[in-house]
Order: C-alpha cells, then sequence, then structure tokens
C-alpha cells in the first residue's frame, strides 16, 4: 500500500477542488497571506494564554509543549460523516459487549472465535473484574477511535482507545480559537458543533450512575496530579461540566460509598470520571504503593455504590493484539459485518507472520502491543538501517510483544506554509459518549497532523500539530 499516491481531501486529481472545500477556498484565496501569518501568530499567542500544554515522558528539561495549531481547517462531507458515524457507534457497541462477555461468560472463547490466551495472557485483563457488573452495563462511556483515512469513502481503524481517551480539550479549543479568528469563514459554511460535548460528557455520566443514586447525580473528575501530561485536559473538563477536580488524597470511603473532601465536609461522589491508571486506582486492590488512588474505592465500585469512568479493565479491548479480532468481535455480537476496516495486521506471537515481519522490516509498521503516543515503534519506509537492525533484535527477543502492518498511504489535508496550502498526512480521533441512554459522538473530532513534509507520524509528543474538524450540515 505504500506505493499507492495519497488520498488529497481537498483536491481531486485534476486538481478541482471538492465540494466540502469550495466555499473554504473562494475565501482563502482572496485572502491576504501577510494577514493569514498574522492571525497564525495570534492562534499561537492563545493557546500559550490559555496554558493548553502537554509534557513529553522521558524528555530531559523539554518541561511543557505547545501543540503547534494549524488556522486550515479540515473539511467532511455530512454524507461522509454519517456514514463513518454508524461504523464508529457498531464498533463502540462491540468493544461494550466484548467487555461484559469476557468478564463474565467468555462466550467468545468458547465459541474458539479467540484464543483464551489472548484474555489469559493479557496485561490489562483485570481478574478483579470477573463477575463485576458496571451500574446500566456500560465499560466503555468515553472511546476515542483512531482512524485514518486512504479513499473518497475508505477509513480504517487505527486503534481503539477505551481506557482514558485524551485530546477532547483540543477539539474544543481548537474550534474556540478558529470561531474567535475568523467568524466569518463560519458564516460561509454551515458547520455541526461540537460546544455541546462538556454538557453531553456530564449527561452521559450523570445518567450512568449506580442505582444507589438517590438524588441528581454528583460527577467528579479525578487527575493524577498537574505533573500528569494530560493535566490541562483534566481541569478543563471539570471546569467545563462544572464539576469537581480532585486527587486521591480529597477521597475517602464514608459508609460504604465515595466522599470529596469539601469546606463543608465530606460529599458523596455518584460518578467518577477516572484519568488515573487501573493499577493506581486502589492501593487496597491494586498496585499497594500508589499515592494517587483512593484505598477501597474497588470494593465500593463492586458493591454497586459509585460508577468509575472508564470502567477498570476496559484496557484489555484497547490492546493491540485484541485490535487484529475486532472484525470478528464485531460481527460475534452484532451479527453484522464491521462497516469500519482494521489496518491488516500481522501477530508477531504467530511463527509464521513473524518471519513474514522480519523478511519485511524495511515496507511495515512495527508497533508494541501496549505502546503508545507514537513510542516504541518502527516506521521500516523511514528507518536507518541500524534502527531496523536494533528493532530486529527487540522483536526476535519477545515477538508476542508486537503486531505489525502495512504503511498506509494517509490521507492529507493542507496545511498553511510559507508556500501557500501544502498538502500533510492527517489521522482523526472521533469521540463517543456511551451511557444506558444511548450513544453520542461528536461531529468531527481530533485531527491530528504531521507538519514534517513526507512525515506520517502525527503524534503532538514526536512533532505533530491539530486543526479543526469541520463536519458540514446537511444542504
Amino acid at each position: 500500500m505504500s506505493d499507492v499516491s495519497p488520498f488529497d481531501e481537498m483536491l481531486r486529481s485534476d486538481r478541482s477542488v471538492r465540494d466540502a472545500y469550495q466555499a473554504f477556498e473562494t475565501w482563502f484565496s482572496s485572502e491576504d497571506p501577510a494577514h493569514l501569518r498574522a492571525k497564525a501568530r495570534e492562534a499561537e499567542a492563545v493557546f500559550r494564554l490559555s496554558g493548553i500544554t502537554f509534557n513529553v515522558y522521558g524528555a530531559t528539561g523539554a518541561g511543557e509543549r505547545l501543540i503547534p495549531f494549524d488556522i486550515v481547517p479540515r473539511i467532511i462531507a455530512a454524507r461522509e460523516w454519517a456514514k463513518l458515524s454508524k461504523g464508529i457507534e457498531q464498533r463502540v457497541r462491540a468493544l461494550n459487549a466484548f467487555l461484559h462477555d469476557i468478564y463474565h461468560r467468555q462466550e467468545i472463547v468458547r465459541a474458539g472465535v479467540l484464543p483464551v490466551e489472548m484474555i489469559a495472557r493479557n496485561d490489562a485483563f483485570l481478574q478483579q473484574m470477573i463477575g463485576v457488573d458496571p451500574p446500566g452495563g456500560i465499560y466503555t462511556h468515553i472511546v476515542g477511535v483512531d482512524l485514518v483515512r486512504t479513499g473518497p469513502d475508505q477509513f480504517y481503524v487505527l486503534e481503539d482507545n477505551a481506557r482514558t481517551p485524551s485530546g477532547v480539550s483540543y477539539m474544543l479549543e481548537n474550534r474556540e480559537t478558529m470561531l474567535h479568528m475568523f467568524p466569518e469563514l463560519f458564516a460561509k459554511n454551515r458547520i455541526q458543533r461540537v460546544s455541546r460535548y462538556p454538557q453531553s460528557l456530564h449527561s452521559s455520566l450523570a445518567a450512568s450512575a449506580p442505582r444507589r443514586c438517590d438524588q441528581d447525580p454528583v460527577v467528579a473528575v479525578l487527575t493524577p496530579g498537574i505533573h500528569n501530561s494530560a493535566y490541562y485536559e483534566h481541569s478543563f473538563l471539570a471546569d467545563q461540566m462544572g464539576v469537581e477536580l480532585v486527587e486521591g488524597h480529597d477521597l475517602r470511603v464514608v459508609d460504604g460509598r465515595v466522599a470529596m473532601r469539601t469546606t463543608e465536609g465530606y460529599r458523596t461522589i455518584d460518578v467518577l470520571y477516572r484519568r488515573v491508571d487501573d493499577d493506581y486506582l486502589d492501593p487496597l486492590n491494586f498496585r499497594p504503593d500508589s499515592q494517587l488512588g483512593v484505598p477501597g474505592i474497588f470494593d465500593v465500585y463492586r458493591a454497586g455504590g459509585i460508577t468509575i469512568a472508564n470502567a477498570p479493565g476496559t484496557g484489555v479491548s484497547d490492546d493491540k493484539a485484541i485490535y487484529s479480532y475486532m472484525p470478528d468481535i464485531v460481527e460475534f455480537y452484532t451479527g453484522e459485518k464491521a462497516m469500519l476496516e482494521n489496518v491488516p495486521t500481522w501477530r508477531c506471537s504467530d511463527p509464521d507472520s513473524l518471519a513474514h515481519v522480519l523478511d519485511n522490516l524495511e515496507e511495515l509498521v512495527v508497533k508494541e502491543v501496549h505502546g503508545s503516543g507514537g513510542y516504541g515503534m518502527l516506521i521500516g519506509p523511514t528507518a536507518s538501517k541500524k534502527d531496523i537492525r536494533e528493532f530486529r533484535a527487540k522483536l526476535e527477543a519477545r515477538p508476542s510483544n508486537y503486531i505489525a502492518q502495512p504503511t498506509l498511504a494517509l490521507s492529507t489535508c493542507p496545511i498553511f506554509s510559507k508556500a501557500g496550502l501544502t498538502p500533510r498526512h492527517v489521522d482523526l480521533r472521533p469521540f463517543v459518549l456511551m451511557s444506558p441512554n444511548g450513544i453520542e459522538i461528536t461531529p468531527g473530532g481530533l485531527t491530528r497532523v504531521a507538519l514534517k513534509k513526507g512525515s506520517l507520524v502525527v503524534n503532538s509528543s514526536q512533532g505533530g500539530g491539530t486543526k479543526d474538524t469541520w463536519v458540514l450540515e446537511d444542504d
């Protein structure tokens, strides 16, 4: 797939402008480039003033960084989004059903669709969740589905983020910044809103409250603290929802419920949107050395005294080895073929697949099963001989730790550069909310863009940027 020319989301092969970009292109061509450059600098200043930064793990002396923002929106037609949304909803329903099954009867294993070792040997599988019924039967309250586009109606799922998907604050701030800087552009385009997300998140979480909740549900956001790379987002979402941002030391178990410390004493929490990993959630049940969690919170959860979003143990569903079975998982639980395709994947734990991968390292993307942020991966076509040699040794030493995929010809969107509009590779993370009341998909999501020419790495930690994502209203 790597030798295929990338799909240009703005321009057709004859260089004519696609329908979704017509109004934008007319506006852009009438604008003074110097004025636009000034606006781009203004956008950077807005982000810096807002404090929208992130930390890079393992980067010495790097401190907090600003994610570069590109002022050219990514535009998706209403028809394209409608089709994509159906596929996302189907996938999220299947993920939730899969999680319920593997922590109960494991019918998918009994049916021979998923090998038992995929569960039994999976580090993200929580034994403590076996037989636990989360309130409302919801495991995946917030999901981020990473997608790439390769053609007019061709989207592939890169990965499912079902633990604590991040990036929604950038989606919201990107839109706010664009509205502030280019109001005239929004007047020329009918764009679906994303601003309702915090309200929708709060409503969705409240609807997932446990049965023991006999009043308006109290929601809070649990953060590991200010040193976490996504702390800005934790505080942003708590503020936008109008709920408390708490750390582990602010909470305690009182009379079989979890309560937070306030100026008026302890107040019971019904729903905790946690941004703390499973291992650190409860020192009595998981890592005893954790300073980030709440002693006994898991016991309260098991007894139905609190909703934890997302549920503990959801990480098994976004494991990259499980990912390779997702088309089968979707079909098993929905009775339908998966509407969204997976990227073809080789599981390196399989000897034949491993042999193929080792023979073709220069052409493949190899990822750690539990890796994230673009770390621990090899992009064969852009790697040096030394990189490939070192990665080969890692792969041979621990083959079950890796999967491999072909290098896709990721679609491009234009960015604003010194040369004007220049194509760069992009991906997309739409955000999905799930509650007993149903599924809600925010129209758009976070578009990440590889700012370096030819680069396929869009992660902010690896030099990528973001752009506002527009989903147009129906004509």
